[in-house]
């Protein structure tokens, strides 16, 4: 008897299996990754300033630092027994030598002098007493130092930044920024400066800091249109203060002086300029006093900004500057620091001196 051939084992899923049989002849279809949402972009974190107020009295430990040798002179030589002509004529020399100014150096030993002779003073302490009211008399302690900063009419205020090359007035700008910003302001900074391309990138890292808006032209363009532009748009923007940056120039250079001046006429078509803030470097001594009166010719200087005062005994600038042009240091420069930049208090200053 011939038996049939044995079938093939069938491969057969049991009953009631949850257990699906892959078809052999069927390829596997790949699955794509699930695909993520781009993450929103995060928001730049911003520097908060702080206030302005009190910055001088905060910063006394770098001012008496390089000042305080003028109080101990005058106070050594004040505090001799005996104080002769001699005695006096050293005083005038140790204020000459600190750039005080002829005219103001001769007024302080002046009455001083007077002073010491009527009420016999000998003591350290009643000298320092007399010492210090004579120089806040003549700083000018009563002087109007307030930088007008505050929008009017509808407008922002106008604070037109001017000076030599050298001096920092980039830097200024950017830390006067931050002086703003710190007290409630908000700021548009004007890179007028458009012989150097360095200068605007420059002011905007300054402005990028502390969310401040900026407003420059091509390199080489005009600056008198740049400065309007940024007026302009400061007012558009609702800004309360809209600072600019000048290129540097030689005062002697009467071209350049005459384009200040442009400039300034330029930005008064919308408006007023609230401040003419001349940056003076206060190692120059008596020589920032020939750029800031020629300067003061060309755009009316309403404030001085003395930077590097840090770095000199020769404070005595601050002096001279009231009483030679009459125009009050509003602010100074006390380090290389974001925030050191400090409106200037009379008082602290003279304190720092006489390392009171």
């Amino acid at each position: 008897m011939r038996h049939a051939p044995p079938r093939g084992i069938e491969e057969v899923a049991p009953p009631h299996s949850n257990v699906e049989v892959a078809d052999p002849a069927s390829p596997a279809v790949p699955t794509a990754p699930p695909v993520e949402a781009p993450a929103a972009p995060s928001a730049p974190v911003l520097d908060v300033p702080p206030p302005s107020a009190g910055r001088l009295v905060r910063l006394r430990g770098r001012l008496s630092g390089s000042q305080s040798a003028l109080g101990r002179g005058l106070l050594a030589l004040l505090s001799r027994d005996t104080i002769d002509d001699d005695a006096w004529d050293e005083v005038e020399d140790t204020l000459l030598i600190a750039d005080v100014g002829v005219a103001t150096s001769r007024e302080i030993v002046d009455h001083l002098r007077e002073r010491v002779r009527v009420l016999g003073t000998r003591s350290p302490e009643e000298v320092r007493g007399l010492l210090r009211a004579e120089l806040l008399t003549a700083i000018g302690a009563d002087v109007d130092r307030e930088l007008r900063t505050a929008p009017h009419d509808g407008r922002p205020a106008v604070v037109l930044v001017v000076g030599v090359n050298g001096t920092g007035k980039t830097t200024t700008c950017g830390k006067l920024a931050r002086v703003l910003v710190g007290d409630g302001r908000s700021v548009l900074l004007g890179a007028a400066d458009t012989f150097r391309a360095a200068a605007a990138d420059q002011l905007t890292t300054w402005a990028e800091r502390v969310g401040a808006s900026v407003v420059r032209g091509p390199e080489g363009s005009d600056p008198a249109s740049v400065a309007f532009d940024a007026v302009h748009d400061g007012a558009q923007k609702g800004v309360d203060t809209v600072v600019i940056d000048t290129a540097g120039r030689l005062h002697t250079k009467t071209g350049l002086m005459d384009e200040l001046g442009k400039l300034k006429r330029v930005v008064e078509r919308q408006g007023p300029v609230d401040e003419v803030l001349l940056v003076l470097d206060a190692t120059t001594g008596q020589n920032g006093l020939v750029q800031a009166r020629i300067f003061s010719e060309a755009v009316a200087i309403t404030g001085v900004v003395l930077t590097k005062l840090d770095g000199t005994a020769k404070g005595g600038i601050v002096f001279a500057v009231q009483r030679e042009l009459g125009v009050p240091v509003k602010l100074v420069g006390l380090g290389e620091g974001p925030d050191d930049l400090a409106p200037f208090e009379p008082e602290a200053f003279v304190d720092a001196l006489l390392d009171v």
